[in-house]
């Protein structure tokens, strides 16, 4: 396995990743985090919302990243 293939696999869990603590977000009720009781994994609403944020923040800069570089080919194929 190549770096270039290692890096594209890192890319599409990013991306699988990110859609899924996307959709775990509460906007305004529940939403998807209600599921699974994701409430009693954390002491606090705000502290789970916090910690979706920075993980969702994580995510979006790598999968950024990672899309600038394999798109300009500095790892070639």
């Amino acid at each position: 396995m190549s770096t270039y293939q290692l890096v594209q696999i890192i890319w599409a869990v990013c991306a699988l990743l990110s859609i899924v603590f996307i959709l775990l977000h509460s906007p305004k009720g529940d939403g998807l985090g209600g599921i699974g009781g994701q409430s009693q994994m954390f002491t606090s609403t705000k502290s789970a919302e916090n910690t979706l944020n920075r993980i969702t923040w994580i995510l979006s800069i790598a999968f950024v990243t990672l899309t600038i570089v394999l798109s300009a080919g500095w790892l070639g194929q």
